[in-house]
């Protein structure tokens, strides 16, 4: 959107932090326990705000300027009308998991609402898939065939540094990280797995560096488990970024400026 010469600013809840907004995050005077990890990241490519509020977040990043907000985590949150509303798939699920568990909504399985419910106020979905996997099964992509269907890979922005690493990461499916690490040609000694969001202990790190010393390596984790570190720790681990490549960018820009033409 930006390169499109639109003004767009993220809008967040702010998950982990403990600031309750409406905010703009500052990466020069904010940290992860402010703001949360992902808006602290998001803030270093565009303006971020967070606020509990969603509406509130929305007219203070307005007031700034905001031409477009692009929202996270935010279908089942009706306080805001949304222009164009995007569900955003993993391509690649274990067989244990795939494609939502077993489709029952929380608290008794992973779900936040019915999956036909959900999909129904979609306006298209995104399938994001890891850069070993050609294409989505098709029994995934039966699943949506009643929407505009957008494939995106996840690639790094570049090669891991070289050398011998230990790597960590606390996200959803820290496995993945632990993987690609591998598929891009890393010498990864060594992997620990840590819980989403997780906040990293004096012990955690002690643990860490102790393995990395045994092994003669660096530490290498994703850039949102990087902002989380204290800033006495970040000198010390690389942060491997990885972007989302559409394959299809035109595409999706049509489907959104269709959409905001209606609205």
């Amino acid at each position: 959107l930006r390169a499109e010469g639109i003004d767009a600013h993220a809008l967040s809840r702010g998950y982990g932090g403990r600031l309750t907004g409406p905010v703009q995050v500052d990466p020069a005077r904010h940290d992860a326990a402010d703001v949360g990890d992902e808006p602290l990241m998001l803030a270093g490519e565009a303006p971020a705000w967070i606020a509990r509020d969603r509406v509130a977040g929305a007219r203070a990043a307005v007031a700034a300027g905001a031409e477009t907000l692009v929202l996270d985590d935010a279908h089942q949150n009706p306080t805001l009308k949304k222009t164009v509303s995007l569900i955003v798939v993993d391509g690649e699920t274990r067989e244990d998991e795939w494609p939502f568990g077993d489709g029952a909504v929380f608290p008794a399985g992973p779900m936040r609402e019915p999956f036909v419910d959900g999909l129904a106020r979609a306006d298209a979905v995104i399938i994001l898939l890891p850069t070993d996997l050609a294409a989505p099964s098709p029994e995934l992509l039966a699943l949506f065939a009643q929407k505009p269907v957008f494939l995106a890979r996840l690639s790094p922005d570049a090669g891991p540094p070289s050398g011998p690493l230990i790597g960590f990461a606390g996200i959803a499916k820290p496995w993945k990280v632990e993987r690609s690490l591998v598929a891009a040609g890393a010498d990864l000694k060594d992997f620990a797995p840590f819980p989403d969001h997780a906040g990293f202990s004096d012990r955690d790190l002690a643990f860490l560096a102790d393995r990395a010393g045994l092994f003669g390596a660096r530490l290498i984790t994703t850039e949102k488990d990087w902002v989380r570190l204290p800033a006495a720790w970040r000198d010390r681990v690389v942060a491997w970024p990885v972007r989302a490549q559409f394959a299809d960018p035109g595409g999706l820009l049509t489907l959104i400026r269709a959409a905001s033409s209606q609205s």
